[in-house]
C-alpha cells in the first residue's frame, strides 16, 4: 500500500519489539536484484519464465505490459503499474530501514504490519483475525491443512467440495502430499510423496459436475452433509473444505448447510473456506470468519495482483487456541518461513527458517495497492461497473456463433457486489459440439502467444471427465482493475468508462473467431501434438 510501503521507516513505533535471534546474518545483496526477477522468486515453477518470451505459463509478465488486453484474472494476470510501483518502493523503504536495523527484523516488522494492512482493507480490523501469508493459493491449503491438524487432531478426513474445479495442486494438498518437484522455499520435493508430519491424510473428493452434467445443489448439499455425518460417526475428525467460487464461478455446499454442518459438529469439523478468486464482499468474509472458518484467499485472481500471492484468514475464536500451539509438520519448512506466521504464535514460529521470502512479499505489497486502489472507488460506481461489463461481456460471447455461454450461478446476498457474476465461461463449438480441453488448450495459447494482438483469458476448464477428450470451458473474466481503470478514465459515467474494457472484450472475442475458422484448432485430437 502506497501509505505504508513508501514509508522511509518500515520498522514502526507501533509494532512489538522483534523478537530475540531476529537480527541474525541475511543476503541483504538479494534486494539489489533487478525488481523483475525478485518478483517472480520465492515461488515454484509455475512462476518460471520462458527465456523466449520473458512470461510465465500464464503468458504473464514480471513487468507491466498496459498494451495486452486481459481477461485472465481468474487465473492470474501481468502486474500493474501501479502496483509495481508499489513493490519498488516497498524495495527502496526496506533496504533504508534494513541498514539501520537489520534486515531480518525489518522484514518481519513489515510483515506484521501487512497483516494489518490487509485487515484494514477487507474490513476486519479489531476483529482479532490473524492473517498467515502464502507463496499462492495451492501453499495456503497446506496450510490449512496444518491449522486444521492442529485444531482437531491427527485423525483428520479431508472433505475438498468442489475438487473438479479448484486448483490443480488441490488433489495433493488436501491429502498433505507435495504438489510440485520443487516448493516455495526451493526445495527439491518428491510430487506425490507426504509432506513429513503432515501427511499422508485420507481426503474424500465432492465434484461439482457429474455424468456430464452440472449437479444441482440439492444434490451436492445432500452429499457433503451424509459424507460428514458418516466421517463423523465412525470417530473421524473433518476439515471441509467448502467452495466459495469455483473455476468456473459456483459455489457449493450452500450457506445453510454448511452453518448446519458447523453448528452440529463443533470441535469435530473445521470449515476451510477456498475463497481464493476473491469474488466476495467484505460482509461474505465476515459472515465465514464469525462461523469459525479459516478462509483461503489470494490477492492475485479478482484483485488483480502479481501471481502468486496466498493467504489464511484464522478467525478469532481459533486464536487463543494458536497462540500456545508448538511446532507444526516439520515438512512445512519446505514451504513457509517465519515470517509467514504472525508474531504473536511465538511457538509454532519457532520451527521455521528466518529467510526472508522477498518475492511474496513484494508480490503482496503490489496485491495490497490493488485492494486498496479498488476500495478506494465508491461503491455505487463499483456496481455499476461490474454490472455493465459483465451484461456486455454476456452480450458478446452470445453474439459469437461460434461460442456459448454457460449460465452463470447466482450469488450469495452478503457477496455486496459480488452477486453479479464475475466469471464467463463459454464452450467453443464451431461444429456444434464443444470442443475438448487439448482443443481449448490450443486456443488458449494461440490467443496469449499472438505475435500481432496477444490477449489473456483464463485457463481452459475440463467438464470434470476422467480423460483429456472431456469437453471444456474458457473464461473471459472481470477484474477490480478493470474497475479502477474505469474509474480513473472517467467517474462520471460508468458507461463510458467501460466502453474501452468491452472493446478490448470485443477483440478477445473476434480474434478466437477467427481462430476457429483454422483446421488447426479443428484437427483431430490426436493431431494436436503438432500445434
Amino acid at each position: 500500500m502506497s501509505n505504508s510501503a513508501s514509508a522511509p521507516h518500515i520498522v514502526a513505533d507501533r509494532r512489538a519489539p522483534p523478537e530475540p535471534g531476529l537480527r541474525a546474518p541475511s543476503p541483504l545483496r538479494e534486494l539489489f536484484a533487478p525488481l523483475d526477477q525478485l518478483l517472480i522468486s520465492g515461488g515454484d515453477a509455475r512462476l518460471t519464465r520462458d527465456p523466449a518470451t520473458g512470461r510465465n505459463a500464464y503468458g504473464c509478465s514480471a513487468a507491466p505490459t498496459p498494451a495486452i488486453p486481459s481477461f485472465a484474472s481468474c487465473t492470474a494476470t501481468t502486474i500493474s503499474q501501479r502496483g509495481y510501483d508499489a513493490a519498488d518502493s516497498a524495495r527502496t523503504a526496506l533496504m533504508a530501514s534494513a541498514i539501520l536495523h537489520g534486515l531480518i527484523a525489518c522484514f518481519d516488522a513489515r510483515v506484521e504490519a501487512m497483516r494489518e494492512d490487509l485487515r484494514a482493507l477487507l474490513g476486519l480490523g479489531g476483529s482479532g483475525t490473524e492473517v498467515v501469508f502464502a507463496a499462492s493459493g495451492t501453499d495456503a491449503q497446506l496450510q490449512a491443512l496444518a491449522l486444521s491438524r492442529a485444531l482437531l487432531g491427527d485423525e483428520l478426513v479431508t472433505v475438498v467440495v468442489g475438487a473438479d474445479q479448484s486448483g490443480s495442486g488441490t488433489a495433493l494438498t488436501a491429502r498433505g502430499l507435495h504438489f510440485t518437484a520443487r516448493s516455495t522455499n526451493d526445495c527439491s520435493v518428491t510430487t506425490g510423496a507426504p509432506i513429513e508430519g503432515l501427511g499422508p491424510v485420507r481426503s474424500i473428493a465432492v465434484r461439482l459436475r457429474g455424468d456430464g452434467r452440472l449437479r444441482s445443489s440439492a444434490e451436492i448439499d445432500a452429499e457433503v452433509l451424509e459424507t460428514v455425518e458418516t466421517l463423523v460417526a465412525r470417530g473421524a475428525r473433518v476439515m471441509l473444505q467448502v467452495m466459495d467460487c469455483s473455476k468456473l464461478g459456483l459455489q457449493a455446499p450452500s450457506d445453510a448447510y454448511a452453518d448446519e454442518i458447523a453448528a452440529r459438529w463443533p470441535g469435530r469439523v473445521q470449515i476451510v473456506v477456498d475463497a481464493c478468486q476473491m469474488r466476495l464482499g467484505r460482509r461474505r468474509i465476515a459472515r465465514c470468519l464469525a462461523r469459525g472458518d479459516l478462509v483461503q484467499i489470494t490477492g492475485s485472481k479478482y484483485y488483480a495482483g502479481p501471481a502468486f500471492s496466498g493467504a489464511v484468514l484464522v478467525p478469532q475464536r481459533l486464536t487463543a487456541t494458536l497462540d500456545h500451539a508448538g511446532a507444526l509438520a516439520t515438512g512445512l519448512a519446505a514451504y513457509t518461513t517465519l515470517s509467514d506466521w504472525p508474531m504473536r504464535w511465538r511457538g509454532l514460529r519457532g520451527a521455521f527458517a528466518t529467510s526472508p521470502n522477498f518475492g511474496q512479499w513484494l508480490r503482496w505489497e503490489a496485491a495490497l495497492e490493488e485492494i486498496q486502489a479498488y476500495h478506494a472507488v465508491p461503491e455505487t460506481f463499483r456496481r455499476a461497473a461490474l454490472r455493465g461489463l459483465g451484461d456486455g461481456i454476456a452480450r458478446l460471447i452470445q453474439a459469437s456463433p461460434a461460442l456459448r455461454l454457460q449460465p452463470p450461478q447466482p450469488r450469495p446476498a452478503e457477496a455486496d457486489e459480488f452477486a453479479a457474476p464475475t466469471i464467463f465461461a463459454f464452450t467453443c463449438e464451431p461444429d456444434g459440439a464443444p470442443l475438448s480441453l487439448p482443443r481449448c488448450r490450443a486456443l488458449y495459447a494461440a490467443l496469449q502467444n499472438d505475435a500481432d494482438t496477444p490477449c489473456l483469458i483464463g485457463q481452459p476448464v475440463g467438464w470434470g471427465g476422467r480423460n483429456e477428450d472431456e469437453a471444456a470451458a474458457l473464461r473471459i473474466c472481470i477484474s477490480a482493475r478493470h474497475v479502477v481503470d474505469a474509474w480513473a478514465a472517467n467517474p462520471g459515467d460508468a458507461d463510458q468508462a467501460i466502453a474501452p474494457i468491452l472493446a478490448d472484450a470485443a477483440t478477445v472475442i473476434a480474434r478466437l473467431a477467427a481462430l476457429l475458422t483454422q483446421p488447426d484448432f479443428t484437427a483431430p485430437a490426436k493431431d494436436l501434438h503438432a500445434l
